[in-house]
Parts: structure tokens; sequence; C-alpha cells
């Protein structure tokens, strides 16, 4: 059974940081994408960044770029995204996920199979 647990999510004020954890158990081999999403309330679940199994393709939603980092740790099976210089509109409820289809990693919801639950990230002003 496939599994995608985050964390690290919280409360945090206009330019804080947070660091997500995505911890992933059950992928049935490798190599696989793994990527963020978020949702705000009242709208659609968006991109926001993805990794490559080796890291070496990264991309980002132009609205993080710069303030956000993926990273993962294979090792670990983990996917980590820093977020810096958080801003209100950046709350919203983070979502990781997984796949293993294509090359490289999808930009849309339909590009990945497997979900965690998500973990909430409130930014007050």
């Amino acid at each position: 059974q496939v599994r995608l647990v985050e964390s690290g999510g919280g409360l945090v004020q206009a330019g804080g940081s947070l660091r997500l954890s995505c911890a992933a158990s059950g992928l049935p081999g490798n190599p696989y994408h793994m990527g963020w999403f978020r949702q705000a309330p009242g709208k659609e679940r968006e991109f926001v960044a993805a990794s490559s199994f080796s890291g070496t393709y990264t991309p980002y939603a132009d609205s993080v770029k710069g303030r956000f980092t993926i990273s993962r740790d294979n090792t670990k099976s983990t996917v980590y995204l820093q977020m810096n210089s958080l801003k209100p509109e950046d709350t919203a409820v983070y979502y990781c996920a997984a796949d293993f289809r294509g090359s490289h990693p999808g930009l849309g919801r339909q590009d990945y199979v497997y979900w965690g639950q998500g973990t909430q990230v409130t930014v007050s002003s």
C-alpha cells in the first residue's frame, strides 16, 4: 500500500519560513517523480514544484520561483519543500504527490497517481 505523509505545516508570519516534508512508503519501485501542489479555499489545486528522481529537473510555479526549493533524499524516500519569504497568498493545504510515468515530472494533477493527505500552511500578514 502506497502512503505519502506530509508534515511541517503550520502558522507563520509573512516573511517567515517553513520546511515541509513528505515521506513515501510502499512505492512499487524506482524511479519516481515527486511533486508538491497546493489548494487554497475556494480555488483549484495548483502545481507548486516537482523533482525528477535524480533531482536534476526541478520545475517551479512562477509564483514561488526564487522563494521555494524542492529537494529529495531517495535513501529516505522523502521529498522536502523549503519555503522562504512566505506571503499570505501562500496560505493553502499543501499536498505531495508521486508518479512513475514519463521521463520528467509533470505539472498537472493528472500527472500524479499517488497523493498525500495534505498539510495546512497559514501565513499571517
